[in-house]
């Protein structure tokens, strides 16, 4: 006999398959399909499964969504006004962010969507590793920002394209501070057999669950120093 498990996920793909056929059925007549938001809202307490990049994209332009995903404790944040200062940049439904899973993280702006993936990392990366290899957790994010008017560096034929940063869906981060008083730097822990070495591979290789790009040292000599995370349409994990 088939478990009540089973029978649950079989009975949630086939609510996913017509949900598709709909979605074919109905294309140019006016029909919107549900998000994933609507069946499964995101919420931050959880890891997420498999359908968390699809929760995430559904903050992209839901103001309301947005407020109802980002509170306490996984995160401390507050909206900030849309803004468009530059040609093919600026921001919108983003916020300011003080803490996050407990660790200072001010920075501001950043896009709603970015800021869930970072609580959700934090929560259920950084912070678990951080107790699991150095015994410590973390206290506060050091890092290079998130909105910056550019296009992307360092990367072959990217030059002339607008970096995530210009839209505030990027954070840069370069270290971080232990409640115990110690510092771990992505400049010259990583890479090295040691507990800080072991973290920053562990919370690297988690990150690429939640961004769509997260990329450091490995991936070229502009990122010798920091982590880049995004929520950007490429995708990397290096």
């Amino acid at each position: 006999m088939r478990s009540s498990a089973f029978r649950f996920r079989a009975g949630i793909a086939a609510l996913l398959l017509l949900a598709l056929l709909a979605g074919g059925a109905g294309l140019g007549l006016g029909v919107r399909l549900p998000r994933v938001s609507d069946l499964w809202p995101l919420d931050l307490a959880r890891p997420g499964g498999v359908l968390v990049s699809r929760q995430l994209a559904d903050l992209r332009t839901d103001y309301g969504l947005c407020r109802s995903v980002l509170i306490a404790p996984q995160i401390e944040s507050k909206p900030v006004p849309d803004g468009s200062p530059g040609p093919g940049c600026g921001w919108f439904n983003a916020v300011q962010t003080t803490r996050v899973a407990g660790a200072r993280l001010g920075v501001m702006p950043v896009t709603c969507e970015l800021a869930a993936a970072v609580a959700l990392w934090m929560e259920h990366v950084v912070q678990p590793r951080a107790l699991e290899l150095l015994g410590s957790k973390v206290a506060a994010v050091d890092h290079l920002g998130s909105y910056a008017c550019r296009n992307i560096r360092g990367s072959p034929g990217g030059d002339d394209e607008r970096s995530e940063h210009a839209s505030a869906n990027a954070l840069d981060v370069n270290g971080f501070r232990l409640a115990d008083g110690r510092r771990v730097r992505v400049l010259s822990d990583w890479g090295r057999d040691t507990p800080e070495g072991r973290f920053l591979a562990a919370i690297h290789s988690g990150a690429c669950r939640y961004f769509s790009v997260a990329i450091g040292p490995a991936y070229n000599e502009a990122h010798r120093d920091h982590f880049h995370f995004d929520r950007g349409d490429a995708w990397a994990c290096q």
